[in-house]
Order: structure tokens, then sequence, then C-alpha cells
């Protein structure tokens, strides 16, 4: 005989003291919850127990005698009315949202929705069991903290994150056993960290691994949601990577590259859940209670408020939901060593009730929390909701996707008019979009490529998108992508194309590198990987997607990374953490930086307002005491453009760095330094660095 006790309302979840298990979960609407208990493999629950004790819109009960290991989910029982927004079914299994561990994988039946799918019954009750349909949660030992010290946070002035996806970066390398290829585990194999110490990266930012699903229309079609962006539970990590390793796997991996100086960030996806609008199935928080979870049409409750194009959005402005996404990101943390978190759709969480606001409850819930305000915080900063654009109106703390950087930086280099100016307010750090807020550069995460559009390497070998491989009939993925093929779509065996494409690589690359802010490079570009030209790749689980260690059609590309890495860490001018102005140093006539025409005269209205200009100069360093002083020329132009250097800026300037070279850097004594008031012959399509010892003392 089970015998079940009163329990206790807090913690949330299922939590083994040493005796028992504890069950608690939140439900304001339901009217009974039963606990549903499974052996490995069956279809259907072995014992279904009823909670005793409701406290607060909390169940729960405890059962003495239950170990880890054991698989659970709940029945919930409550009002059938969608009109009202509630869509109890106690014949839907439901996964405990707070679940540590998920054994199995959804298998897609009509079964799993609470309504009768299809038609025009969606208000008629599905009386179908969908045990046999839906994974389980696992019962997990209980948190202890890791008694290895990670070292503290890198600040984000010498933060370089590299955007990868478990599986795309270790599936095919050579040096991983078939065991810890697609797993977490490989992540911390030393060859994986090797290959990101040699690029200078300091965080790696995965895409999701919170457990998700995979899309019913992508499974009809033979794919499956590859990115992840389809979460059904905020607790526990993704099953299809946990390989051998386990959860521990995930924990080893994060340490291993914690000890390698390398953070961990994961991309958080709390706008939304892959339960989808009101058509929906039914696997966690839509039968638990639909109306607390989710933002309802205030007009007809049945319909879900979609902000995210996801069919759904999650109710954070719920005092319970909120709570469980902040348990969710401290338990990321301290469980597991998370170092941050990129929020996917960010805006969804700031919005009271339905407009955005920097002062909105959760912003000012993370502010404060004694884990998460320590914590990295980057946000996508836009949803598809009205007002939704919020690039530059994120709160003190927060960081950035700047997309306005992206955009501008390939349409310079593409040869766009009208970019020049807007290029340089990026490289100099966003100030007229993020000073307004009270904010440095860091605030901006910078960026030519992330995994959602074209890779670089497609960026200059694609004037189209191509995504007929998705199934959709290349009617998916974003139209505007600023890219060009340079004559050929696509892969090419022309010499002369395939040169120009590989400069404007470099070029590219060296603006992410030395732009104010927080660089972010994306998993291949090192190494150019391409999509073929499809720029949205979600459901591409194969080689289109992985990183291919095999072959390197640009293999000096990675020493250049890595180049521009190193050439930024020893100059404090790219890593600063205050605007540049364009003011006086002392008492001096020269500024913290200058902006010049290739003419070696500083850039006056008629330069800024001349949106065919393709060249120009960027000097620094001037106000940074004994730091040697940084020029930078740029040339978009497809002609050689001769550059004068001002001979009030003093001189002599010695070329450190130049994107016409297969690596990069400029070895030694290779090229003489230019005098003040010389010329510099500047290439077509390229960057150009010097540097001169430093004015003053």
């Amino acid at each position: 005989m089970i015998v079940i006790e009163e329990g206790l309302p807090t913690p949330l979840g299922a939590h083994f003291d040493g005796r028992g298990v504890n069950f608690a979960l939140f439900s304001q609407n339901a009217t009974r919850v039963d606990l549903c208990l499974f052996e490995p493999g069956a279809r259907q629950e072995s014992r279904t127990i009823r909670l005793p004790c409701r406290t607060d819109d909390v169940f729960h009960g405890y059962l003495h005698g239950l170990l880890p290991g054991q698989l659970y989910a709940y029945r919930v029982f409550g009002p059938w009315d969608p009109a009202a927004g509630h869509r109890f079914n106690p014949a839907k299994l439901v996964i405990d949202p707070y679940a540590r561990e998920i054994a199995g994988r959804i298998r897609w039946h009509d079964a799993l929705y609470s309504h009768r799918h299809g038609g025009a019954r969606e208000d008629q009750i599905d009386r179908r069991d969908s045990a046999p349909f839906l994974p389980r949660g696992v019962v997990t030992r209980p948190e202890t903290p890791d008694p290895v010290s990670l070292p503290a946070a890198r600040p984000l002035h010498e933060t370089v994150i590299y955007e990868a996806h478990v599986k795309a970066l270790t599936q095919t390398h050579p040096a991983l056993s078939e065991a810890e290829r697609g797993t977490y585990l490989g992540l911390a194999h030393p060859a994986i960290i090797e290959h990101l110490l040699r690029l200078g990266v300091t965080a790696l930012e995965l895409l999701p691994i919170q457990a998700f699903a995979d899309d019913r229309f992508l499974v009809d079609k033979g794919l499956v949601n590859f990115w992840g962006y389809q979460p059904y539970n905020y607790f526990a990590p993704e099953p299809r990577y946990l390989g051998e390793g386990g959860a521990s796997g995930l924990r080893f991996a994060i340490r291993e590259l914690a000890s390698a100086g390398i953070e961990t960030l994961i991309d958080v996806v709390y706008n939304h859940t892959a339960e989808g609008d009101h058509l929906g199935p039914t696997l966690a928080f839509r039968g638990i209670d639909n109306a607390s979870y989710y933002k309802l049409d205030p007009d007809n409750l049945r319909r879900n408020v979609d902000c995210t194009g996801c069919g759904n959005t999650l109710n954070v402005a719920h005092p319970r939901v909120m709570r469980m996404v902040l348990d969710s990101l401290r338990h990321w943390v301290t469980a597991y060593g998370v170092a941050g978190f990129r929020f996917d759709l960010a805006t969804s969480l700031g919005r009271t009730p339905s407009d955005f606001s920097p002062q909105a409850a959760f912003f000012q819930a993370v502010q404060q929390d004694p884990v998460l305000s320590r914590v990295k915080l980057i946000a996508e900063p836009w949803d598809i909701g009205g007002g939704g654009y919020q690039l530059g109106g994120y709160p003190y703390g927060w960081s950035e996707w700047n997309d306005q950087f992206r955009d501008n930086l390939r349409g310079f280099w593409r040869g766009d008019s009208g970019t020049l100016a807007k290029l340089t307010q990026g490289l100099s750090g966003s100030r007229e979009i993020f000073l307004p807020s009270g904010r440095s550069p860091l605030a901006s995460i910078n960026f030519v490529a992330s995994h959602d559009g074209f890779t670089l390497a497609d960026v200059v070998a694609y004037a189209e998108k191509h995504n007929a491989a998705n199934g959709e009939e290349n009617r998916d993925g974003h139209g505007h992508n600023l890219s060009a093929n340079y004559g050929v779509e696509g892969p090419t065996d022309d010499a002369r194309i395939l040169s120009l494409r590989a400069r404007q690589k470099r070029n590219m690359l060296a603006c992410v590198f030395f732009a104010q802010g927080v660089p972010m490079l994306l998993m291949g570009d090192e190494r150019s990987r391409s999509q073929r030209g499809n720029n949205n790749a979600y459901c591409q689980d194969n080689a289109l997607s992985w990183m291919d260690w095999e072959t390197d059609p640009d293999p000096t590309l990675t020493d250049f990374v890595a180049n521009l890495a190193a050439l930024r860490r020893v100059c404090r001018s790219l890593r600063r953490r205050h605007f540049l102005l364009g003011s006086r140093v002392g008492e001096s006539a020269l500024k913290d930086v200058h902006w010049l025409s290739p003419d070696g005269t500083e850039m006056d209205d008629s330069a800024w307002g001349d949106g065919e200009r393709r060249a120009f100069g960027m000097q620094m360093s001037n106000d940074i005491e004994g730091s040697e002083r940084v020029l930078i020329l740029m040339n978009a132009a497809s002609e050689p453009c001769p550059f004068t250097l001002p001979p009030d800026l003093g001189g002599p300037w010695r070329p450190v760095f130049d994107t016409t070279l297969a690596t990069g850097a400029v070895p030694d004594g290779t090229r003489p330094p230019v005098r003040a008031g010389g010329t510099v012959d500047l290439p077509e399509r390229a960057v150009l660095v010097l540097k001169s010892p430093p004015i003053l003392d």
C-alpha cells in the first residue's frame, strides 16, 4: 500500500530528501491533481495517486520510499471551458514544468490534443489517453554545490562570444568518439576546447538546450526542429544530447570549458512554448493551467495572444509564471555553472501587459536577484508584436544583439550608398542607440552572421536565399540579406571571384573585432562553413548545419580570426568601456577619436553627407596613457585609394594588420613605417591597421 502524506508546497517540482519525494505543482484554476508513476518503458502509469493538499494554489504531497530515477507525470482536473480560457483534460498527461530531467521523446499523435483535432471541433473535448505518446519527468538527486571553484566572471570588455549548436559543433570532429559526437560531453573534448582557445573565444553561446519538441509538421515531412526554439520544459536539458554522460556530461563540459577560461552561455526561450496556438497540443502548461501560463486575448479567451509568431506568448506577468522563469534561470547557474543567457525574442518578457517597458517587473526582478544580477544578460531585442522592435530599449545590465550593426556592416562592404556614416556609428559602439539608456558600448553585441540567416561564407556567395530543402517552397526565411555573390550564385571555380569573396569575409570579420562592444562569431565562419544559401536551416539536422571538420575551403581564415582576436586583446582602444565622443585630450589638439578623409583632413559635414564615399580612417588611443596609438583605414571601393596620414597626428605609423593578407598579421620588419604626412596606398576592398608610439607621457 502506498501512503502519501501532505508534504510541502515548496519547492515546486519533485524533490528527493533521502527518505522520499515531495511533489508540488502550481495550478490556480485546477480542482484536482493526480500524480502518475511509470515503470521504464511502460506506456501507461503503474500507480496513480491524488495529491492530498492544496496550499496557495499549489497541489502537493509526499511519498515515502520513492527514489531518484522514478518516472512521473500528472493528470490535472478542472473545467473544460475554452470560452473562459480553461482547457483542463485529465485524459491528457502533462509534464511537470519543474522536472529536472526528461525521459523519452514526444511521439506525435492526435491523442496529444485536448480538443478533437482537425475540422471545426476546437471546443469539443478529446477523451483519448495521451500517456503513450508523451515523455516523463525524472526524479533526480538533490543538487549540491559543485566542489570545483569556477573562475570569476570575465568582464564584458574582454569577452568574445562564439555562437554554436551542441550537435553541429561536435558531430563530425574526427578526434571525438562516436559516443561523444553530438552530445554535451563532446563539448568538453580537448580538441573542441583547443579550437575555441585558438580563436580567442572566451564564451561559448549554445543554441537552446532546454527540453524542446520537434514540430509535428516537420516530423510529418521527415525533418526535425534542429535549432531547438520550441521548449516544453525550462529546467531539463534536452534529452537528445545526453549521450552516455547524461546530465552529468553537461555539467562536466561546462566545468572543463570554465577551467580553460571559456564561459558557457545558453540561448533561452521564455517567450513561447511548443504548445502553439489554441489548436496546438497539450504537453504541459496548457493542461496544467492555460489561463495562467499563457497570455489570452481578452476579447476572445479561446485564443492566445501571439507576440512571437509561434502561436502563443508565455504570461511572464503572472507572478507564478515569472517565478518559474526566475527559478529555472537560477537553476542553470547554480546546478550547471552557466555564466549567462541570450534571451530569444526578449521583448515579450517586457510587455506590461501589452506594451514594452524597460521597467517591466521581469527586468526589475532580475536586477534584484542575487544570482541573476551577476551573470551576462543578452537580449534579442524584438518580437513580432506591436512596438516589438526595441533595440536600445533595455535597462542597465543588459546587452543586445545589434542587428543594425550587422546590416550596416554588410551594406558598406557590398558597396551600398549611404552606409559609411552608419558603419562608423557601429564601430564606435552605437552610442546613438545605447547611450540614452545610460549604458556603455558593451551593451552592443556586434556580429556579421548568426544562426538565423546566412553564414558569413554565404553572405559573399549568394544574392538570394535557397531554402527549398525546408519543404516550404522557399517561402520561409528572411529576404533582406544584404548579400552579394560577386558574379556567380553559389559555388564557383573562378579564382578571381573566390579571392574577392575571401577578402570580403576578412573585411567584415575585421569590423566585428575592431568595433567597440562585444564581438560575436558564428560557429564555422572561421572555416567558411556554408549552408548552400539556406538562411533558415532550423530544420536541417545534417551536413548542411554541421561543422565540417574535414574540409576547409579557406584554410587560413582560422588563423586570420585568431590574429584578429590577438590584436583586440593587446589594443585597449578596441575594448573601451566608455563611448568615443570626439572630445579633445587635455590641452592638446588630439581627440579620443579622429575620423579622417583620404586627403588627411578630418571629415566635415559635407564628407559625412556624401553617400557615395567608400573610404575613411579612424584614429584612436590618444587618451589612453602609455598605449600605442591605433589608426584603422577602410576602403570598400573597387579601386585603390591613396590615403594621406595627417601630419598633426604624429607618427611614424607602423602597419600591423592588413586584410589583403591571408592571415591578416603583417610580419615585423616587412613593411616600412609611414611618416606623419606620408601617404598609404590603401588597396581596394581592404582594412589596414597601423600603430604609432604614444604621444602622452
